[in-house]
């Protein structure tokens, strides 16, 4: 007999795993999102002092954040839309406890920045430092994978952590082809030499303007 889905719950139940579980998938795109928006909002008050974007964002984040925490992650407006960008492929699944820890910092940290920037239109060092570090979250769960607070649920909870993404919690070793060799780091090595190089030859050439291709095509 089918269950049905409860209004209020956090994570869904799927037969293999003995913990409500979410798809790993979804919640890189929609850190995808939230990144893009956060990021945006960044550059706008970076180079035109514009703060309006970020206000609207962190409303929206905030948001967000409540509804997958308090009420139901399937309601989220992001996890949707990143429920409907990777529909066409194999759900990647992940323990939901985890995740609830994660985004309760998420919760901690969008309500301190919608406090002081939206309820009293205030920035400083704070709201700085704050936004950054969301950002550097975000980064990392939708370009890596890494979900950072699932990394600090690990330290709080050792014991009978499972389901982590990509196996991370109960991976003892890399296997072969995640292996670093020496020839790896050499060729790293010697890349990073190249472009320093280059920035140290090149650099007055780098610094100028460029022309317009259409100008020098006619001259």
């Amino acid at each position: 007999m089918k269950k049905k889905t409860r209004l209020i719950q956090f994570g869904e139940e799927v037969a293999g795993f003995n913990t409500p579980v979410l798809n790993e998938r979804e919640i890189r795109a929609a850190a995808g999102i939230l990144f893009l928006l956060m990021f945006s909002s960044l550059v706008l008050i970076f180079f035109k002092k514009d703060f309006l974007l970020i206000k609207y964002v962190l409303v929206g984040f905030l948001t967000d954040f409540i509804i997958r925490i308090f009420i139901n992650p399937k309601f989220s407006p992001t996890l949707i839309i990143g429920r409907i960008i990777v529909s066409g492929q194999v759900p990647e699944y992940v323990a939901a406890p985890q995740k609830r820890f994660a985004w309760k910092i998420g919760f901690v940290l969008s309500g301190l920045m919608f406090f002081l920037l939206v309820v009293n239109n205030t920035y400083s060092i704070i709201t700085s430092l704050t936004c950054l570090l969301c950002l550097a979250f975000l980064f990392f769960e939708t370009a890596f994978g890494i979900c950072v607070g699932c990394v600090f649920y690990q330290w709080f909870y050792k014991n009978g952590t499972q389901g982590c993404a990509g196996d991370s919690c109960t991976l003892d070793k890399n296997r072969r082809i995640q292996k670093t060799s020496r020839g790896q780091l050499v060729s790293l090595f010697a890349f990073i030499v190249y472009i320093l190089l280059a920035i140290f030859f090149f650099s007055d050439n780098f610094r100028q303007a460029p022309k317009s291709l259409w100008e020098m095509i006619k001259s």
